[in-house]
């Protein structure tokens, strides 16, 4: 059986790591490169790193501070934040990233999703999708959640499978930085329409939000924050959990 991978986020504003709920009310969690480094070493399976404000405000990725924090990493790293072009792209690459995550540039050109696959491989190219439930379904939104796009959130994964993506950044709007849980709902149907491996975020409270994300809404992997930042769980002790529950993680050397 394939392990479930644990993947450590670091939202950054500004240069530093933020956390909020719902997208909002974002407080300081400390400098990227020390804490790509910290999780790292606390056995995180990947790190991702998302410039959040990069699209809103109309800018490319900070690439100083992906530098820095590739420095620091002997596990695979994803950036997302501010990529609209292969050009985009390939500068981060060039900084140290494995990975790239692409969101509202993909849904306003879908065809940036099959460049990218393209020039550095399917398996490179990371689809982020935040959604929302809309009261029929679940709705993609982009700029960091700030636009609606009335584009379902399944129909789009799909699409971007086709299109070349070689993993789904699954977002859920509603329990982001809340601590109740990730949405199963939501997670479990993209997981079921998409062959590509999908990574639930939003929502981590606890070891049984991942016990239940990993069972019940078939994630390949799950992402968390808050609850790494501040210090609610350590990575190794939530992978000892996830074990004990019959969970197949990779536990750090």
């Amino acid at each position: 059986m394939l392990t479930k991978r644990i993947i450590a986020c670091l939202d950054v504003d500004a240069g530093r790591v933020v956390k909020g709920t719902q997208f909002l009310d974002l407080r300081d969690a400390g400098d990227p490169a020390e804490l790509a480094a910290a999780y790292s070493k606390a056995g995180a399976d990947e790190i991702v790193l998302l410039d959040i404000t990069a699209t809103h405000e109309k800018r490319t990725t900070l690439l100083e501070t992906v530098r820095r924090s590739a420095r620091e990493l002997f596990v695979p790293f994803t950036v997302g934040g501010g990529v609209r072009t292969l050009q985009d792209a390939g500068a981060i690459f060039d900084a140290g990233a494995d990975k790239i995550s692409v969101n509202s540039a993909a849904i306003a050109d879908p065809s940036l999703i099959t460049c990218i696959g393209h020039r550095f491989g399917s398996q490179a190219v990371i689809v982020a999708i935040d959604a929302k439930h809309n009261g029929t379904g679940f709705e993609a939104w982009t700029s960091g959640g700030r636009v609606p796009t009335g584009k379902g959130a399944v129909q789009w994964a799909k699409e971007a499978e086709d299109r070349g993506a070689g993993e789904i950044l699954l977002t859920s709007m509603d329990r982001d930085g809340t601590g109740e849980g990730f949405d199963c709902d939501l997670t479990r149907a993209v997981a079921r329409s998409v062959r590509i491996p999908v990574i639930a975020s939003g929502g981590a409270g606890g070891a049984q939000h991942f016990v239940e994300v990993f069972r019940e809404g078939a994630a390949d992997a799950a992402l968390a924050a808050s609850i790494f930042h501040f210090s609610l769980k350590s990575i190794s002790e939530l992978k000892e959990q996830l074990l004990a529950a019959g969970i197949p993680v990779r536990l750090p050397c």
